[in-house]
């Protein structure tokens, strides 16, 4: 295994709009596509920390409808950044619907925000964030635990 920096409880939220598209970021961290997605801080709960990154990096409202899964597996969940620092996440997903805003960039973590079609989506996705999408696509009654 790699050497790993840090190892940090993360939320991602998978949003579709009313044509069955999701909506992705494109992040100004590393300049890939990506399910809105951010860290748990201190003192918040994950569904908190949901809502505030939503909020942070699309500029929507959204209301948590349920949990995709949690997904701590080293193969897929450590990610490197470009100056270097290995991140280990925790990442719980959850599913959500828009309750209010218009998608659009207002922090400095996002370059732009735009729906995707499901047989479109950009080829610079982040590495785990398929496997997010494909969970969600699911529509299972449990969580997955991956």
């Amino acid at each position: 295994m790699e050497r790993i920096d840090e190892l940090k409880a993360a939320v991602a939220v998978v949003i579709f709009n009313e044509k069955n598209q999701v909506l992705l970021q494109k992040r100004a961290d590393v300049g890939l596509w990506g399910i809105p997605s951010g860290h748990v801080e201190i003192g918040e709960t994950v569904s908190e920390a949901a809502i505030r990154e939503v909020k942070e990096e699309t500029s929507l409202d959204i209301k948590i409808i349920k949990l995709i899964g949690i997904y701590s597996d080293p193969l897929t969940q450590v990610f490197t950044y470009p100056n270097g620092k290995v991140v280990h996440f925790i990442t719980t997903c959850f599913l959500a619907k828009i309750t209010g805003g218009e998608p659009r960039c207002h922090s400095e973590e996002s370059l732009e925000i735009k729906f995707f079609g499901q047989e479109s989506l950009p080829d610079d996705l982040l590495n785990m964030h398929p496997r997010w999408l494909d969970d969600a696509l699911e529509k299972r009654g449990i969580a997955f635990i991956r």
